[in-house]
C-alpha cells in the first residue's frame, strides 16, 4: 500500500479513506513539520509575554480568567531537513519535562475527554486522525511538532483512542481530540496497541484539541464512498435500461443542451456511452420518470459531491483552530475558523440529493418486477404459480429508502447556545457527517438491491449486452451473483452485489 505524504496542502477525500479503511502509512512532509515548529516558537515566545487564549486564560465562558502559563516545552530538535525521525524511532533530545500533574492544559484535556455514547468503529478514528495530522501540517495551531511524530506513530502503528459517538456539535470535537491527547500523554490506553507516551506541553492542549477533525474524516469518508457509489449507479441504471427496453432519446445530447446543468450532462453524456450499440427496442414512446428523468435527478447528486469535494478540499488543508498562530507576523489571532457551516450545509445538500436518485433505482427496481414492464414473470420468478422471485427485495429496498429519508433530514437546521451563552451558534455538522456516513450504507442496499434485479432480468430474456463497458460491467457482475432463479433466501445475493459496487465504479 503506497504511503499518504501529509503535507497540510493536497490531503483528499480519497486518501483519507486510503489510510482510514485500508491502513495505508503515513509520512508527514519536512514542511509540515517546518510550519509546525516555527508556530510553535512563535506561540511560546507570545504567551510567555501577554495573554493568548487558551494558554494564559480558561476558554469558553473562562476567557476572561487569567491561568498561569505553564509551559515545559523547551526547544524542539528536528531532523534533517526539518523532519522528525520515523515513527519507530525515539523523541530527540532535548524533550520537554514532565508534565506537571496540575498544569492547567492537563485539567483542559481530563475535563473536556467527556464523550458519550457508543465507541466509533476504528476507520472513522483513523480518519479523525489522518485529518488532524494534517492539519497540524498545514501550521496554524502552534503545537510542538512532537505532537505530529506520536499521531504519525499511533496511525502506523494501527492504535486509535477510545472516541465516544456523542460530544461534537460543529464547533469543535472536543471530547474526541482531548481523549486522544490523554491517549498521546499515557493517561488513557489506546485501542489495539500500545506505545511510549509521547512528550506533551500542557500549554498545547487547547490547540491541539481545536479542530473538527472527526467531523470532516467522517465526512471525508462518506464523500468518497458516495462518489464511488454514484459511479456505480450509472452503470446499473443502464443494466436496468436494458432490461425494461428503455427509450434512450431521453438521454440524447440535444435535450441536455437544451438546459445545460453540469451534472445533467455528465449523467447524460456517460448512458451514451454504456448503452451505445446495445440492443434497445424502445418498447415505449416515453419512459416513466425513472427512466427518462435519470439525468435530471442522478446530476444533482453528482454536482452535490463535486461541490462537497471541493469544500473538503479546503477544510482538509486549512489551520482551523483558534487562536491561530501567524510566525509571519509574529501574532496571534482570534478567530472562528472552527466553525464548519460550509461543511455541514454540503453535507445536508448531498444527503438530499442522495435520497431523490436513490427513490429514483427503488421505482427501477419495482418496474423490473412488473411484467407489463419487462415481459417476463411477475417478480423475476421462475417456478410453481405464486412464487415469490424477488418479491422481497422491494420490500428491503424501500426500508433502506426509509433510512435515507431520516439520515437526509437537514442537521444545519438546529443550533445551540452553551457555554454560559458565549458560544451562541452551532452548525451541527458533526451529525451531519454521521448521518452521511449512514446514508452510504441505505443507499448501498438500494443499489445492491437494483443490481440483483438487472442481473437476474436480463439473464431471464438472454439479453446480454453487447462489447463495451457495459458488456464487461455485466460479466463482472453475473460471475459473481448466483445464478439460480428458485425461491430462496435472498440475503447473499444482497450482500454479494454490494460488494460488486466499487467494482462497477470503474467500468
Amino acid at each position: 500500500m503506497p504511503e499518504v505524504v501529509l503535507d497540510g496542502v493536497e490531503l483528499t477525500a480519497e486518501q483519507v479513506r486510503s489510510v482510514a479503511r485500508s491502513k495505508a502509512p503515513v509520512l508527514v512532509h519536512p514542511d509540515g513539520l517546518v510550519r509546525a515548529n516555527a508556530a510553535h516558537q512563535t506561540v511560546s515566545a507570545l504567551s510567555a509575554a501577554g495573554q493568548v487564549y487558551g494558554r494564559t486564560t480558561g476558554v469558553g465562558a473562562n476567557r476572561l480568567v487569567a491561568v498561569a502559563y505553564e509551559s515545559n516545552a523547551g526547544p524542539v530538535v528536528l531532523g534533517p531537513e526539518g523532519s522528525v525521525l520515523p515513527a519507530d524511532a525515539p523523541i530527540p533530545d532535548p524533550v520537554p519535562e514532565p508534565v506537571r500533574h496540575d498544569a492547567h492544559g492537563l485539567r483542559l484535556l481530563r475535563s473536556h475527554a467527556g464523550g458519550a455514547g457508543p465507541l466509533l468503529d476504528p476507520v472513522s478514528v483513523r480518519a479523525m486522525l489522518t485529518v488532524r495530522l494534517n492539519q497540524l501540517a498545514a501550521g496554524g495551531s502552534g503545537v510542538s511538532p512532537h505532537l505530529l511524530h506520536g499521531l504519525a506513530e499511533a496511525l502506523n502503528r494501527g492504535l486509535t483512542p477510545p472516541v465516544h459517538a456523542f460530544g461534537g456539535i460543529g464547533t469543535g470535537d472536543l471530547p474526541a481530540l482531548a481523549v486522544t491527547a490523554l491517549c498521546l500523554l499515557g493517561e488513557v490506553p489506546w485501542r489495539g496497541g500500545t506505545m511510549d507516551p509521547i512528550p506533551f506541553d500542557p500549554a498545547d492542549a487547547l490547540s491541539f484539541i481545536s479542530s473538527n477533525a472527526g467531523s470532516l474524516g467522517e465526512a471525508a469518508l462518506a464523500c468518497a464512498d458516495l462518489s464511488e457509489l454514484l459511479r456505480a449507479s450509472t452503470v446499473i441504471t443502464a443494466l436496468a435500461f436494458l432490461a425494461g427496453d428503455g427509450n434512450s432519446e431521453a438521454y440524447e445530447a440535444v435535450v441536455h443542451l437544451a438546459r445545460p446543468h453540469a451534472g445533467q450532462q455528465t449523467v447524460a453524456a456517460r448512458l451514451r456511452d454504456l448503452l451505445a450499440g446495445q440492443p434497445v427496442k424502445a418498447a415505449r414512446i416515453q419512459d416513466p420518470y425513472s427512466y427518462r428523468a435519470v439525468p435530471q435527478v442522478h446530476g444533482p447528486a453528482l454536482d452535490a459531491v463535486v461541490a462537497l469535494e471541493r469544500t473538503l478540499g479546503i477544510e482538509l488543508n486549512s489551520a482551523s483552530e483558534n487562536p491561530l498562530v501567524d510566525p509571519v507576523g509574529n501574532r496571534v489571532l482570534h478567530n472562528a475558523n472552527f466553525h464548519t457551516a460550509y461543511l455541514g450545509l454540503a453535507l445536508d445538500a448531498i444527503r438530499n440529493a442522495l435520497f431523490q436518485t436513490a427513490a429514483l433505482s427503488v421505482a427501477r427496481l419495482s418496474l423490473m418486477l412488473e411484467p407489463a414492464f419487462t415481459g417476463l414473470s411477475p417478480f423475476l420468478a421462475s417456478g410453481p404459480p405464486g412464487s415469490s422471485g424477488l418479491m422481497i427485495l422491494e420490500y428491503v429496498a424501500h426500508s433502506a429508502l426509509g433510512a435515507l429519508r431520516l439520515n437526509a433530514m437537514p442537521t444545519s437546521l438546529a443550533t445551540a447556545v452553551v457555554s454560559r451563552g458565549v458560544e451562541e451558534h452551532a452548525p451541527f455538522s458533526s451529525q451531519a457527517a454521521r448521518n452521511s456516513l449512514d446514508a452510504v450504507g441505505d443507499y448501498r442496499i438500494v443499489l445492491a438491491a437494483e443490481l440483483v434485479a438487472a442481473v437476474r432480468a436480463l439473464r431471464m430474456r438472454g439479453t446480454t449486452p453487447v462489447d463495451g463497458p457495459l458488456a464487461d460491467a455485466f460479466a463482472y457482475a453475473a460471475e459473481r451473483l448466483p445464478g439460480r432463479l428458485d425461491d430462496r433466501p435472498l440475503d447473499q445475493d444482497v450482500e454479494d452485489a454490494a460488494a460488486l459496487l466499487p467494482g462497477l465504479a470503474e467500468f
